[in-house]
């Protein structure tokens, strides 16, 4: 072989390995050192106790957190840490490469800091379950909605801070629980409400998630408390719009004449009495106002689109109000 023949095999050889180091350069950035397209922003990933590392690697691959479960086995393995991959749920809330992945699981690193979330006042369970999957994309609003069916008005609306793999029986103990705490400091204002109107609990939260509704001000509150108690002690139809929003969609000036006639235990106009139950979760002040109804003669209210809130004794009174205020 000529010295031309060796420079050229040499030359082949040399650029035969550049190739070979950039295409594993390149295998490795790809595979090991970028983020897969598209990574699951909010994903939460769930590895059991004992998971032997080809089931971790098939989860994460077929999630989409890494490019090549394999790239992610044999990295491990390489690198002596197949061995301490930690086990729990982990969240992701940007996308990170599987070396970075890697990392996290060995060293436990889960991700899972609180999200602050402020329920607000007059919040229906739906809403609830609506806003709570826009913040978590675990979390089953369906599940939700299912087990919270019969504690409209005992979830009490507050800020709160959830994990990012809250569940919804989670949320409902956490709401719960703190609606009984805000409760107890109520509880001999309850009691005496429910000697003297002979109602219950059940009754005063459902009053509260109208008041809730219907007050615009807060000073309102008290004064639409004793109309709406004043009712209920003389038979007296509640005639509330608010209760039409929960069960119809509808609010007071979307109400046709057809609505009022719609055949629902929720439907105030038709029949007398309270509703079945509370149509959304009251805040602190609205359940102090059925508490503490203001003695009045006002049997009438409405209000105007400003929310200010005009009162009548009579019925005549109320039409005139309406005339002058609304129409």
């Amino acid at each position: 072989m000529t010295i031309e023949m060796i420079r050229e095999v040499i030359k082949n050889t040399i650029l035969a390995l550049i190739f070979l180091i950039i295409s594993i350069l390149a295998v490795v950035e790809i595979f090991y050192l970028t983020p897969p397209e598209p990574f699951p922003v909010g994903k939460l990933i769930s590895i059991e106790s004992g998971a032997p590392i080809v089931e971790i690697s098939n989860i994460l691959e077929s999630n989409n957190i890494v490019r090549s479960g394999t790239v992610f086995k044999l990295a491990t393995i390489l690198s002596r840490k197949d061995k301490k991959l930690q086990a729990g749920d982990y969240f992701f809330d940007h996308p990170i490469s599987t070396y970075e992945v890697m990392n996290r699981i060995v060293t436990g690193r889960h991700g899972l800091d609180p999200t602050r979330v402020t329920i607000f006042e007059g919040t229906s369970n739906v809403e609830i379950a609506k806003q709570l999957s826009s913040y978590f994309p675990e979390f089953d609003p369906l599940v939700f909605l299912q087990r919270s069916r019969e504690l409209e008005g005992y979830l009490f609306p507050d800020t709160y801070f959830f994990l990012p793999n809250v569940t919804a029986e989670t949320v409902i103990e956490t709401m719960q629980s703190n609606f009984n705490r805000k409760i107890e400091t109520l509880a001999t204002s309850t009691q005496e409400v429910e000697l003297k109107y002979g109602r219950n609990l059940h009754e005063i939260i459902t009053i509260a998630s109208i008041i809730e509704e219907e007050a615009y001000k807060e000073e309102d509150r008290y004064k639409i408390s004793g109309v709406l108690w004043n009712r209920i002690e003389i038979g007296m139809p509640l005639q509330v719009d608010a209760t039409f929003l929960y069960f119809l969609g509808k609010n007071t000036y979307k109400l046709t004449l057809e609505d009022l006639k719609f055949d629902s235990p929720y439907n105030t106009y038709k029949y007398k009495g309270l509703p079945p139950g509370p149509i959304t979760n009251p805040g602190l002040s609205a359940i102090k106002a059925a508490l503490a109804p203001t003695e009045t003669d006002y049997l009438y209210y409405l209000a105007d689109r400003k929310g200010n809130t005009y009162y009548a004794k009579d019925f005549e009174t109320h039409k005139i109000n309406k005339a002058k205020y609304v129409r």
